[in-house]
């Protein structure tokens, strides 16, 4: 008919190639393109010496008793490091949680299979079969149960300290929902020589990083309620830069946690698992990460680790030795991913 157009394509909708089309790369495709190059300063050390005896005859204890730890099996640029002294990871209560947030590479399930009756023994069984000296203990969110998970937390706990004894234990905890009682009941006469509840990120990325049932808030208070619960325990945090944050709001949010009671905190760099997660936003210097280091340090933290591969469970023996008085981690001969502008001792170099 006279007057009337052909309907055009909009080119910048079209997703396929072929009659003029502009192929549209996928979501996946897009992403992964705009992925962040890792900065030259991402490089590990293999551990030498004593430590490097050590590492090698735990790996040979997890693979002969069949062990699976997060330090495998979230691939941490550290194992050699920890395991070269005495340090593991293990994560309880399931390998899937029941929140969502966007940086992290474990899976989220609505309804988790029920807690396994037998996982304390069998904990403790493999913190004996390792022949570590400290363990962290790690969980899942559980809110699908009323406490949690607290009740079976404390179990774990409990039975790797009868079973090892001179085994320090530190637990990383979730935030229980909110649910103090639970966190009483958890911390009432335990063995804990670290509670430790990572903030995640800055209070103003909440929404952004962490899922909805989470806040910088909930978490401060959980961490303030344990150090007034059981002040004789170290509490402990963590924070990932690189997801959105200012300098200033680090070194906000750390004040933040310091006046709450937490002793310790370590500092990284976020990096995300796949081009599903939250993408990297940014690669501060190591540089950084050592002024970061210097105003921890300053405002009150009895141990400081800050770096850019430095993660919540790294040197954790370390820094509970540098927490109770010993040399700081970040300034000894090998200190491996934390970074700091004090004096180094190369002398005092020790084992968790």
């Amino acid at each position: 008919m006279p007057g009337q157009q052909l309907p055009m394509n909009d080119l910048s909708e079209t997703s396929s190639g072929g009659c003029g089309g502009i192929a549209r790369p996928s979501v996946e495709e897009r992403r992964k393109t705009q992925r962040k190059r890792l900065p030259d300063w991402f490089r590990t050390s293999l551990p030498v010496g004593d430590a490097q005896l050590r590492f090698n005859e735990t790996k040979s204890r997890v693979k002969g008793n069949s062990l699976h730890t997060v330090c495998e099996e979230a691939r941490c640029p550290n194992v050699h490091d920890c395991w070269g002294r005495g340090t593991a990871t293990f994560m309880i209560a399931g390998q899937e949680c029941t929140r969502a947030c966007r940086f992290c590479a474990v899976g989220t399930i609505k309804t988790p299979p029920i807690l396994d009756e037998n996982e304390p023994s069998d904990l403790a069984q493999a913190v004996s079969n390792m022949g570590i000296s400290h363990v962290v203990i790690t969980v899942v969110n559980r809110d699908d149960l009323e406490d949690g998970g607290a009740s079976h937390y404390k179990k774990c706990i409990n039975a790797v300290n009868d079973a090892e004894p001179d085994v320090t234990v530190e637990f990383l905890c979730s935030d229980l929902d909110g649910n103090m009682s639970a966190l009483a009941y958890l911390l009432h006469e335990s063995p804990l020589s670290v509670f430790a509840h990572n903030v995640e990120c800055v209070p103003r990325l909440d929404r952004t990083v962490r899922d909805a049932r989470a806040s910088f808030s909930q978490s401060l208070a959980v961490l303030k309620e344990a150090k007034r619960l059981r002040p004789d325990i170290l509490t402990k945090s963590s924070l990932m830069v690189g997801v959105g944050e200012t300098d200033e709001e680090v070194g906000e949010a750390m004040l933040l946690l310091r006046e709450a009671g937490v002793d310790v905190i370590t500092l990284g760099q976020y990096l995300s698992p796949s081009w599903k997660h939250l993408a990297v936003d940014r690669f501060p210097t190591p540089e950084q990460f050592a002024i970061w280091d210097e105003t921890a340090r300053k405002i009150g933290f009895k141990a400081v680790a800050s770096g850019p591969l430095v993660r919540s469970s790294y040197r954790a023996g370390l820094l509970l030795a540098e927490a109770k008085g010993g040399q700081p981690v970040a300034t000894l001969s090998t200190p491996g991913a934390a970074v700091t502008n004090l004096s180094s001792s190369p002398s005092k170099d020790g084992q968790a």
